[in-house]
């Protein structure tokens, strides 16, 4: 135990959409919690450039359409019972790209699982929605510790206590780091960046519900008399390197927005941007995290192949992550963070499709395959 320093009972790092999710949720069960946010304000990553669009996936059945819509409902209900004024449940039209892809949405039509209506060859979902990012993180995080201007360096783990750089101390951390890199050095956790642009216009068009066809366009919010503010995105670049593709991704915004509906008197506000985190088999990265070498250690038998059960594998002590959301972190934080919260407090483990557990297995499938071939 560390001497004349205050130990917490949860540090979260991070304070996007995920770390205020889990904070929210760990208040309620303890008053101890700090958020320690590497910028200078809340949310300064990829949450403070997000669209905020709350929207259903369409799609034949699969693992990842039953998430993304099962986390929909559940967010959509989230935001307006605890911070209504923050919400905008205007409704999404979504729009087919092209004549393939409404061959393909007429296939969609019977495994559709949300109220819909049919418009203008697309589907007109009102209970789709679109929340004040910035707003819904504040909110959050209103009652508990933030740490402003301060990146973790180092974690170690000694007598049931995690210590932060000498500086920090915690009985548990949760990594909701985003696109920043993991403090737990593991193969099987990797995170692939996915670089997006938004823009903010002003206009004089009035939109009642959003659009979503090749980007997102949102309703009107009022911003002078005869002057609406619009918000237009996102981008989806891999690995960007070269942050000039923020002026080229604002014309294509505006183009592909145009493509949508028409907007008169356009005037840019504002250009946000950010790198999202993702991961390779586009699902989360939610639960404890494994001690690779350890389990390896004791189990040599899963480089060969053997099948075990995750409940065998050696954990690290109280340490949790929250990541990868991708481009529906505002869908899935608030329900992802629920069921991490249950895993933390009563012991109920989160899904097979989130846990990190499936990176593990996966990647040792690679290593027993990788070695049949040499």
């Amino acid at each position: 135990m560390p001497q004349n320093n205050h130990v917490y009972d949860y540090i979260i790092i991070g304070s996007g959409i995920s770390g205020s999710c889990m904070a929210h949720e760990l208040n309620k069960h303890s008053k101890n919690v700090l958020v320690i946010e590497k910028g200078d304000k809340i949310a300064s990553g990829a949450s403070r450039a997000a669209g905020g669009f709350i929207s259903p996936l369409l799609g034949k059945p699969n693992k990842l359409k039953d998430l993304v819509n099962k986390a929909f409902d559940y967010s959509t209900n989230f935001y307006k019972s605890n911070m209504p004024e923050l919400i905008n449940q205007c409704g999404t039209l979504q729009l087919a790209k092209n004549k393939k892809d409404q061959n393909r949405f007429k296939k969609y039509l019977e495994y559709i699982d949300q109220d819909y209506k049919i418009e203008q060859g697309g589907y007109f979902f009102k209970d789709a929605s679109i929340v004040k990012n910035i707003e819904i993180c504040t909110a959050l995080l209103k009652d508990i510790t933030i740490q402003y201007n301060y990146e973790v360096k180092v974690i170690s783990f000694s007598d049931n206590i995690w210590n932060l750089d000498n500086n920090y101390y915690t009985k548990n951390i949760i990594l909701a780091t985003g696109a920043s890199k993991n403090l737990i050095s593991e193969f099987y956790l990797k995170t692939r960046d996915l670089w997006g642009q938004g823009i903010t216009i002003s206009s004089t068009t009035c939109i009642s519900h959003n659009y979503h066809k090749e980007c997102s366009v949102s309703a009107s919010m009022p911003l002078n008399e005869n002057e609406y503010k619009i918000k237009i995105g996102a981008t989806h670049h891999r690995n960007v390197k070269d942050k000039k593709v923020v002026k080229s991704d604002t014309q294509y915004l505006l183009y592909k927005a145009s493509d949508i509906i028409k907007l008169d008197n356009i005037k840019v506000i504002k250009e946000y941007a950010g790198s999202r985190a993702s991961s390779e088999d586009y699902f989360a990265h939610v639960g404890k995290i494994i001690n690779s070498f350890k389990t390896l250690e004791k189990f040599p038998s899963l480089k060969n192949g053997i099948k075990m059960s995750q409940n065998r594998f050696i954990y690290y002590d109280n340490i949790y992550i929250l990541n990868c959301l991708g481009g529906r972190g505002f869908v899935l934080a608030p329900y992802l963070a629920k069921e991490l919260s249950n895993l933390i407090i009563n012991n109920i483990d989160v899904s097979e499709d989130v846990n990190v557990a499936r990176l593990f297995k996966k990647e040792v499938r690679r290593l027993n395959n990788k070695n049949k071939t040499t």
